[in-house]
This record gives structure tokens, sequence and C-alpha cells, in this order.
């Protein structure tokens, strides 16, 4: 599977989600269609009341995440955030609420549809330091040494090319800057057959990094004080549900991803000097 298809198939399904949730339809990491009444085991339950509240209904609807990274980044009035694959703009909301309008809130999307309903999610919110822009996340589009943080929710495992995902991240980033994300990591080995799987791997699962290995490519990146905090653990049952509209072959997959896949805050800083 090359870059570039990878790079069409993610941008497509998040699109068509986008798509969909503007009709007023369902959300689900991968973009799935979702049965009514049931959620998603990646996506249920991720913002608290307080967050909630805070952002219009469809931005919420419009979250793919799989955790809070403004929770985890610890913002602090006036500084300027970057939200890697920002969706429909929930992260980007919050966070600009947290650093207050001294502060800013830049979110990042490659998907034209996304775009504009994050930006709708903007205007109910009402919301003016904030900045939607469409580019890609292994090229940001804003200059060196620009952002106090860097944020992602559960978009890094999408990118076909991570190591200069995390490069841009650093490069962005300020002196002492932090990267904050929320994302899927792997525990152990998972099959190739999984990893050849393109709805899987729009589905968070196949390009997931393994952790050691997300630990080694922020460490190439320049990264010290990197952490990796588990917050999910997925059992099997958790991939029925989460695989039931990708068209796989779930009572073959499901015992090989038992345990092996986890949601994570990672949590690292660029060096000061």
């Amino acid at each position: 599977m090359s870059t570039q298809n990878i790079k069409e198939v993610v941008k497509e399904k998040y699109g068509q989600a986008a798509l969909r949730l503007i009709k007023g339809g369902s959300r689900c990491c991968g973009a799935g269609p979702e049965e009514e009444g049931r959620l998603d085991p990646v996506t249920a339950n991720l913002y608290d009341g307080g967050d909630a509240s805070q952002v219009p209904e469809e931005a919420l609807l419009a979250s793919f995440g799989c955790g809070n990274p403004t929770a985890l980044a610890e913002l602090k009035p006036g500084e300027t955030v970057l939200d890697l694959g920002s969706g429909g703009g929930i992260d980007v909301l919050l966070s600009a609420r947290r650093v207050g309008p001294s502060g800013k809130a830049y979110g990042l999307d490659m998907t034209d549809e996304m775009l504009a309903l994050a930006r709708e999610n903007q205007r109910k919110a009402g919301i003016e330091n904030a900045e939607f822009l469409q580019g890609e996340i292994e090229n940001i589009p804003l200059p060196d040494h620009s952002v106090d943080v860097v944020i992602s929710n559960c978009v890094i495992n999408l990118s076909a090319d991570k190591g200069r995902v995390l490069q841009e991240a650093f490069r962005v980033l300020k002196p002492g800057g932090r990267f904050a994300v929320s994302d899927i990591v792997v525990r152990g080995e998972v099959p190739k057959s999984i990893r050849k799987n393109v709805e899987l791997w729009a589905g968070c699962l196949a390009g997931a990094l393994e952790e050691n290995e997300y630990i080694s490519k922020l460490t190439q990146a320049g990264f010290e004080a990197i952490n990796i905090e588990v917050t999910r653990v997925y059992r099997a049952a958790d991939a029925r549900e989460l695989l039931a509209s990708k068209g796989t072959d779930i009572d073959e997959i499901a015992p090989l991803v038992d345990g092996k896949f986890v949601s994570a805050f990672v949590r690292a800083m660029k060096p000061l000097g």
C-alpha cells in the first residue's frame, strides 16, 4: 500500500464522514456508518460535561478522536496551539477557550469537507481566536518556532510517514514547547494481514505505531521527556464493535488484536536550547 493510496483512502473516508455528519448522520472512528444505539469503543465518552457544554453539539458529534488532548496539554492563557488533523474542530475550539483571547488555536486538516464543518462549528461557537488551515500534517504550513503546544487526537496513526509528522511538529514548536497528543498505540506484534488492510488503516488500527517505535521516532525528531500513558485497552469485544462495519472477517481478526491496541496520551518536550 503506497503512501499516496493511504492518503487518498483516509481523505475520502473522513470527507464522507463529514458529509454524513452535516446531514445528521452518526460518527465512528474510521468514518464507517454506526448502528443506532451502539457506541464506538474508541470515540465514546471522551469529553466531560464541562468541555461538552463549551462547544456546539455538532462539534462533539464530529469528534473521531481517542482522547481529550486539550485536557492533557495543560494549556495556559496566551499560548499558541496547533491541532494536527483537526477534523470537525472540537479540540481547536476547546483550546481556543483555554488559551483565551490573548492566545490562538490553529487547526490543520487536508479534507475540504472537515474544514467546512469546523469553520461552521467555530461560527456557531462565536470563537474568534481560532483559525483552520488546509494542508497536510507531514508539511505543516506554519513557520519554525511558532507554536507553544502541538496537540492531535487519533490522527498521527493515519499518516504513512509518521517520522516526518513528528519532525514537522518539532520544527514548528518553540524551544521548550510541548507535544501532547492522544493516539492509538500498539503493544506487541500485529499480523501483516491487518497492516495491509486499508479499511483498518482508515479505522485507526493498521497504521498505529508500536510503543517503542513511537518513542524511537520522537527521540529521532529531537524530543525529550517522552512519556506514553495508556488510557484505554481494547479487547476482542471492542474490536468486534469497531470492525463491524469494515467488511472484514471479524471472527478471524478480533482474537489477533485482543489487548494489543490501546489509546494513550503521548507527551514530549522540545529542548530549551
